[in-house]
């Protein structure tokens, strides 16, 4: 949330947004993914519960967490940089178009986190993977004209929390999280 509200508010113009998302996860999976898995978006927190990859005592924890870490990031960003929430949307909006922009970008990035869960390759390289698959996703989702958030507590923090911010990530995430699971395991 930190990186993506300095970047929305014109705090790093040597790189897009996407990127720096896409960077800043892939380091958080190498630096923080051994010790909780890196959950940090609460569609991927329920994309991996749906297909039983975490308890739903862990996913309720970690889920809160993001939000309460999201908004922490909004009170430091907000009073360390005086950065504002770009208000991409008000809180009342429903948009279909959002809706499945949003969950074709998360699906795109939660089956690329998938693969590292079901260690379908080197280890080593799953930070890279994830955070390639987010840059995807989000664009994919940019494409298809939603704002490529993919993560509810990261669209709470910018000010675009709404049902359409929320569902879209979350209907991708499970059926990007099932979709592989239903691959990986058929023999």
């Amino acid at each position: 949330s930190f990186v993506v509200l300095l970047s929305t508010n014109g705090a790093f113009t040597a790189a897009p947004t996407a990127v720096l998302a896409a960077l800043t996860l892939g380091v958080c999976v190498y630096t923080i993914g051994a010790v909780s898995g890196c959950h940090i978006n609460p569609a991927v927190t329920i994309g991996a519960w749906s297909i039983g990859k975490i308890s739903n005592v862990n996913a309720v924890y970690y889920i809160i967490s993001q939000f309460v870490g999201s908004a922490l990031a909004w009170v430091l960003a907000q009073k360390a940089f005086q950065v504002v929430s770009v208000q991409m949307g008000n809180a009342a909006l429903v948009s279909q178009n959002v809706i499945l922009a949003e969950a074709f970008g998360a699906l795109m990035f939660t089956f690329g986190i998938a693969a590292a869960i079901y260690g379908k390759f080197d280890k080593s390289m799953s930070g890279a993977v994830v955070g390639i698959s987010l840059l995807l996703g989000v664009s994919l989702s940019v494409g298809l004209g939603a704002s490529g958030v993919l993560n509810p507590a990261v669209a709470l923090a910018l000010g675009a929390f709404n049902v359409s911010y929320l569902l879209g990530p979350i209907i991708g995430a499970v059926l990007g999280f099932n979709l592989y699971k239903f691959i990986a395991e058929e023999r």
